[in-house]
């Protein structure tokens, strides 16, 4: 099938296999490969990218589904040149040993930061209307659908906390 997906502001038209999982036409025909391949089944959160600003897993979705619509990988958040401000906080919190799920973990922080700023409730919020707070407690709830094999986690979420409060 013909599809044009829109991956960090470049359009790109393809020929993809109708089964084609956005993670493998990321990784396998694109060549972006940060955005990692971890479990396969959306229970790790390894394959997060941001979805016209929406976090999603892209190992979930197929990639037909998505033509024309804006697409952000890791790459796209930033690189070594261009670092964006929350990989500079992970970097600055030591939050990431292996860094396998680093890539997710930035790309779902940056979704989820969204959906606090517009109000949407999680289970720990104490109110249903928002916008919420970026308390520890609402950060892990929202980062648990991003595993980290290393336990990084007080590190990730002192990084989340410290972008929030400074990017609010």
């Amino acid at each position: 099938m013909a599809v044009t997906l829109s991956v960090n502001g470049q359009k790109h038209a393809l020929s993809l296999d109708p089964r084609t999982t956005l993670l493998d036409a990321l990784r396998e025909t694109l060549r972006l490969t940060g955005t990692k391949k971890g479990c396969d089944h959306g229970q790790c959160g390894a394959c997060t990218v941001l979805l016209d600003g929406v976090r999603i897993n892209a190992c979930l979705t197929l990639a037909v589904m998505h033509d024309n619509i804006p697409i952000t990988t890791i790459e796209g958040v930033g690189g070594p040149d261009h670092l964006h401000a929350l990989q500079q906080h992970f970097i600055d919190h030591d939050a990431f040993q292996c860094g396998y799920c680093t890539p997710g973990q930035i790309c779902s922080a940056l979704g989820m930061l969204g959906e606090l700023k517009s109000g949407a409730a999680s289970h720990v919020s104490a109110k249903l209307d928002g916008p919420h707070e970026a308390s520890a407690a609402e950060l892990r709830e929202r980062m648990s659908g991003n595993l980290c094999r290393c336990a990084a986690y007080p590190n990730i979420i002192a990084a989340i906390t410290d972008f929030a409060g400074k990017a609010a």
